[in-house]
């Protein structure tokens, strides 16, 4: 009889053990997937801002005689970049737009430039929010990832904390200042 309740008392502790290790593993899935939209958010908005900017290059040249508008957006149309450096580029690629937009007047009044210029100004504001919603997500991920017990979870499934997505300021010379 203590045989069976010992053997009882394993089984139930082993299905405990098992039933836990589940519930973590699943909010792990839970947060890739979540951090997988929100990565998706801010690559279709940053390909949205690029569109943009590619197509402002043809009002440049029309308005201002200028052949090498917008070399940046030329120059990634042919790179492969994760999310974080094509943020980085388009920055400096929307700071080269409204360098054009102040030294030439006449791009002020074309109508497809202000369409374009508005719609860079609409981008902005989503890559916030997506950047926002991402770090919010890695934040309770790398939590997850480096907290007792579900670090154990970590661990056996090999999960890294993820990086952040950083929004320091895009002007200084450091390239490499996301978070761990």
């Amino acid at each position: 009889m203590n045989a069976f309740i010992y053997s009882l008392l394993v089984c139930i502790a082993l299905c405990l053990i098992l039933i836990w290790y589940i519930n973590i593993y699943n909010r792990y899935q839970n947060y890739i997937i979540r951090i997988n939209e929100a990565e998706a958010n801010i690559d279709s908005t940053l390909r949205k801002r690029f569109d943009l900017l590619n197509k402002s290059i043809g009002i440049i040249k029309a308005n201002i005689k200028k052949e090498n508008a917008l070399d940046i957006i030329v120059k990634l149309r042919s790179k492969k970049l994760t999310n974080f450096e094509l943020d980085r580029k388009l920055y400096d690629a929307i700071n080269e737009f409204n360098k054009y937009k102040e030294d030439f007047p006449d791009l002020k009044t074309n109508e497809g430039f202000m369409k374009i210029e508005l719609g860079i100004n609409e981008t902005e504001a989503e890559v916030v929010a997506s950047r926002k919603y991402y770090n919010d997500i890695i934040t309770d991920y790398n939590k997850l990832v480096r907290t007792f017990p579900s670090n154990v979870v970590a661990k056996i499934s090999k999960y890294k904390p993820r990086p952040y997505f950083d929004g320091k300021n895009m002007d200084d010379d450091i390239v490499n200042d996301f978070k761990l």
